[in-house]
């Protein structure tokens, strides 16, 4: 039974992994052929499949009542492209970061940590202070209010977004081979099906692999689930990374990041509210002084060096032993 759940879990990343991909692939084919500018794409639609399987993962976590997967996920997610995509790529090259991702994007992902680490956990952390609570009670909830709130700020930057490229446009010089508009739209259905499918298969195989281990929903979801749904960002990354290609690397994540807190949870919270337990209100906090830390690493020298890399890898090791022992 475990080696069945475990093969499920690997065909469900699969799926989801190929599924982001062909998504992208056709929805960037589409917008081209719109006469779409591309760095809109890239802000808008790319950003939004190499989120697509931790909404699937989360969205489907919520709908079946696995509150702390679906949670953790999103969290997991973010530490993982902060510590270990960023890390590694760094360590593979130095990883140098635009003015604007310094002033405006990672600010605000810094915020918006800070605001759901806020709103989900003031008033229970001080509640559990005085009371008998362990780390996997739920305690609190991530409520549809706080959801609609999520997606507000991100409608708010997206459009943003949009209007700043309209107005400075990035020429491109070179134009790829554009698919048919029919290949475009097949390669969209198959993505969404393949990321549908895959998001309900890791979410059944983590859940019954941590019944079967004994391991709480929370610590799959920080881990396994949370590690799986990065895959496509890790392998950009560090294939960027090998080619010297680099710039972009701290916009994808933190792009990726605000996608994860903003579209994901507030989509996941809209449907079903999220019961909260004490560990994952723990994790929003240390998410929070991680997004710092970092940073603090961006502006220094304008860039991420491989020693601060290598520290990042090392304090995401730190806290998966954490969250194992605890």
């Amino acid at each position: 039974m475990v080696v069945l759940n475990i093969l499920l879990l690997i065909v469900g990343f699969v799926a989801l992994i190929k599924g982001a991909d062909w998504f992208v692939d056709g929805s960037s084919n589409v917008a081209r052929l719109l006469k779409v500018p591309g760095v809109i794409v890239g802000l808008t639609i790319v950003a939004m499949g190499t989120s697509a399987p931790e909404l699937a993962v989360s969205t489907s976590a919520a709908l079946s009542g696995s509150n702390e997967i679906a949670l953790s996920n999103v969290v997991g997610s973010n530490m993982f492209n902060l510590l270990c995509v960023l890390g590694v790529c760094a360590m593979i090259h130095k990883v140098p970061v635009d003015n604007s991702i310094l002033r405006r994007d990672f600010p605000l992902c810094i915020f918006v940590t800070v605001l759901a680490a806020v709103l989900i956990g003031y008033k229970t952390v001080a509640d559990s202070l005085w009371s008998t609570s362990t780390m996997s009670d739920t305690v609190g909830e991530v409520a549809r209010l706080h959801g609609i709130l999520f997606l507000v700020i991100f409608i708010v930057y997206i459009v943003y977004l949009v209007r700043d490229a309209i107005k400075n446009p990035i020429m491109e010089e070179n134009e790829e081979k554009l698919f048919s508009v029919g290949k475009s739209i097949l390669l969209i259905l198959v993505g969404i099906a393949l990321i549908v499918g895959g998001g309900n298969a890791v979410v059944s195989s983590a859940k019954e692999i941590a019944r079967i281990a004994g391991m709480s929903e929370t610590l799959i979801g920080l881990t396994i689930v949370a590690v799986g749904t990065s895959l496509p960002e890790l392998v950009t990354s560090i294939v960027a990374a090998r080619k010297g290609e680099t710039g972009m690397a701290v916009g994808n994540v933190v792009g990726s990041n605000l996608f994860n807190l903003l579209l994901i949870l507030g989509v996941s919270s809209s449907i079903h509210p999220i019961g909260v337990n004490l560990a994952s209100i723990y994790d929003l906090l240390i998410l929070t002084v991680i997004t710092i830390v970092t940073y603090l690493f961006c502006i220094v020298g304008r860039s991420i060096k491989r020693v601060e890399g290598l520290v990042l890898v090392l304090i995401y090791v730190g806290t998966v032993v954490f969250a194992a022992l605890r």
